[in-house]
């Protein structure tokens, strides 16, 4: 994990635009997020706008996130979950209710951002970016330049591709991925579904160069590897670099995700985390957060602000076909993620 103090790189701001008593109060704000998906310069509007200072802590995996709660460490203010564990922690009380839809820029949520299923009133996230997962190649390296619009292509890789695959290090993508292509519920709690997962899954992992959730952008442009597991906005900013990368679809369901914006428990600065919340649901500033990272965000407006690169890639504005093969991540029941960790375990060992 990395720390990053964004007035240490001259982001500071020495003169607080608030005044009167919110301005005796603590004018910082610990954020704890994935690492690369938050623009520094986005951070430094944010406190020549507010006064508030912003300490950047990175984490890989939801898991790591979890944990780090779990165990009540960080002290943080702000963190940035994926939906479906947000319902996980609503029930565990690692984050705090801030009814996120009474705040003035609430309005600009569109939906189904507005309702999602794991937070149904918005009243304990706001939304960050949101995304699908799918598989990344390129072209140039493989005979005839196309793929088959499958999972096949990934878990059963022709000999272009051997040795040469990158894998998310992040167990409810690979094992999510594996599912569909199976035809098995997401949420299996079948011991022997999530077996036929595994022995796909270990069959498939000599064909596999690294499994690492980060790095994936610079891990594809560079050639590291050519066939990837991968985030869209990702996969938009490898494009960017290597434009002989394309992006396919499997046409056996892929996974929608959402990132969010919470409080946790035990934040010490809470109100300059909602203030940030808010903040962020400004169509400006989540346009700009969606230029650096590549990924959509939920605001109305937000379109006019865009990159044309943004608005230009079918794999962030994705055809209503495309849009068909979604699959909302749920939180599973505690079988199914006992069983799914498991399985994560034994291909990892």
């Amino acid at each position: 994990m990395k720390r990053i103090l964004l007035s240490a790189l001259g982001i500071g701001f020495s003169v607080f635009a608030l005044a009167g008593p919110a301005a005796a109060a603590s004018k910082e704000l610990l954020l704890y997020n994935w690492s690369n998906y938050m623009p520094p310069d986005l951070l430094k509007r944010f406190e020549s706008e507010t006064g508030i200072h912003v300490t950047l802590d990175t984490y890989d995996t939801n898991e790591t996130l979890l944990a780090k709660l779990e165990a009540g460490g960080g002290g943080y203010d702000i963190v940035v979950p994926s939906g479906y564990v947000v319902e996980d922690m609503i029930r565990e009380g690692l984050i705090q209710k801030i009814d996120v839809d009474q705040m003035p820029n609430f309005k600009n949520v569109h939906p189904p951002f507005d309702k999602p299923k794991f937070d149904p009133q918005r009243a304990y996230t706001g939304p960050y970016m949101w995304g699908i997962t799918a598989i990344a190649y390129d072209t140039a390296k493989v005979k005839g330049g196309t793929i088959e619009n499958s999972w096949k292509e990934l878990f059963e890789p022709r000999p272009d591709f051997v040795g040469k695959i990158g894998m998310l290090k992040d167990e409810g993508e690979v094992f999510g991925a594996a599912a569909y292509y199976l035809g098995i519920p997401y949420c299996t709690t079948d011991p022997k579904q999530a077996q036929q997962i595994l022995d796909l899954l270990e069959k498939q992992k000599p064909a596999v160069k690294v499994y690492n959730a980060e790095g994936t952008v610079d891990r594809v442009a560079g050639g590291e590897v050519t066939m990837e597991l991968m985030w869209n906005g990702s996969f938009h900013r490898a494009h960017k670099k290597l434009p002989s990368v394309a992006y396919v679809f499997p046409k056996e369901g892929m996974n929608l995700w959402g990132d969010n914006l919470a409080i946790p428990k035990g934040a010490k600065n809470i109100e300059n985390a909602k203030t940030f919340i808010n903040w962020m649901m400004d169509p400006k500033n989540a346009a700009e957060a969606s230029n650096f990272t590549g990924y959509n965000n939920a605001s109305t407006g937000a379109d006019q602000y865009l990159d044309e690169s943004m608005r230009k890639d079918p794999a962030i504005n994705v055809s209503k076909e495309t849009q068909a093969l979604f699959r909302e991540v749920d939180a599973c029941p505690k079988a199914a993620i006992d069983l799914r960790e498991k399985v994560w375990t034994r291909l990892l060992r």
